[in-house]
């Protein structure tokens, strides 16, 4: 196992009918500013039952954040704290919502000009002193960011990611009621995402982490278990709880704590996002077979643990037995009604290049966990993702 800090703050109110508790995790004659998406937490009532616990606070709304967050938008909001001194915000939503509050808490305590500087380095610490106190409400499993101290934003070019310890939520409220209304589709997301972003830290080379693996593991077979289930049964508590948990336990910083990791697939991911516009965690789904089929030799070891522990495949040989774990994945992942085919998206095969050449500008010309997959690698996996 590698040497590793494990810091996480972030205090978790986890279950339904909740909300009245959050006036005791906000100080006292605070100034709340609410963020939130495209209006769903007004449509299902969500909103209403915020504002409920927040009587006695001041507070201040700000909507229309998308689905990948962009900054510009997130600079609004910014520009509402300074002008009314807001000094707590409240995140209503996924984790779009949550890595553009993320965003907004330190660029409203910049004391710069230049905002993008914030984010221009790729993915790298922010260079930051500061940042507002947040809190969220989360309605979207999926992405970690509620228990984190990640953010992906959009600008002009594609997705930056940036991280800070100042960007662990204060709380987060967990309450799987708020996902009833969600719909199909996102809820196949969060799941895929989820168990993309386990694989990202499990599915590298054999470290001896075991408890690591084994919590992996336990994630990655519930949600194989609750996954269809939960999409079909969308208002079984049970099933959308443990979906729940697993999504912010996938990323909370535990399961990846001493172990190698890998993040390749999200990277190439993240640029056929903001090139055309496709979900998050279905570019994912398009790009995983391929890299894991591309990078058999490297990640041997724990594919055929991940194809015995977490498929029960035993028997055949290595490269039988890996094949038959990666087959499973991608019947998983459609039997949720995901795709793991580019050419099921409309991309034309000579529009790969643009994804190389997105990479290339953003410098992710040496990915995975062991900083050889080159570019000429990356094009491979895309090709044979077609």
């Amino acid at each position: 196992m590698l040497n590793f800090n494990f810091y996480n703050p972030t205090h978790i109110v986890f279950g339904k009918d909740r909300l009245s508790e959050i006036i005791t995790l906000i100080p006292e004659k605070s100034k709340v500013l609410i963020t939130y998406g495209g209006g769903s937490i007004k449509k299902f009532g969500t909103l209403d039952k915020v504002l409920n616990a927040l009587k006695g606070f001041k507070v201040f709304e700000f909507g229309g954040i998308e689905a990948n967050p962009q900054l510009n938008t997130c600079l609004k909001a910014v520009d509402i704290i300074k002008e009314n001194n807001i000094d707590f915000i409240l995140a209503v939503g996924g984790g779009s919502v949550i890595d553009a509050t993320k965003y907004i808490s330190i660029a409203a305590k910049y004391k710069g000009n230049d905002y993008t500087s914030l984010i221009k380095n790729g993915f790298s610490p922010a260079p930051v002193t500061d940042a507002v106190a947040f809190g969220t409400i989360l309605t979207l499993p999926a992405t970690g960011s509620e228990m984190n101290a990640f953010s992906v934003i959009s600008h002009e070019s594609g997705k930056h990611g940036f991280f800070s310890p100042l960007i662990y939520p204060k709380f987060s409220f967990l309450d799987p009621t708020l996902t009833f209304t969600l719909p199909k589709t996102q809820v196949a997301n969060g799941i895929v995402d989820t168990y993309i972003h386990v694989l990202e830290q499990y599915l590298t080379y054999p470290i001896d982490a075991r408890f690591q693996d084994r919590t992996a593991e336990g994630i990655l077979q519930t949600l194989i278990e609750i996954g269809i289930k939960t999409i079909e049964n969308p208002e079984d508590y049970n099933y959308r709880a443990n979906f729940m948990w697993c999504a912010t336990m996938a990323l909370n910083g535990l399961i990846g704590a001493g172990v190698p990791q890998d993040w390749s697939t999200h990277m190439i991911g993240h640029e056929i996002t903001a090139k055309f516009n496709i979900d998050h965690a279905k570019t994912l789904a398009i790009v995983l077979p391929s890299l894991l089929r591309e990078r058999k030799g490297k990640k041997e070891g724990k594919l055929l643990q991940y194809a015995n522990r977490v498929w029960n495949i035993t028997e055949g040989s290595n490269e039988e037995i890996i094949e038959a774990a990666i087959v499973k994945t991608e019947v998983f992942f459609n039997s949720l009604g995901i795709a793991t085919k580019i050419s099921d998206y409309p991309i034309k095969k000579e529009e790969l290049k643009d994804i190389i050449h997105q990479l290339e500008s953003h410098g992710m010309t040496a990915l995975s966990e062991t900083g050889d997959l080159t570019l000429d690698i990356t094009e491979r996996i895309l090709e044979n993702a077609y």
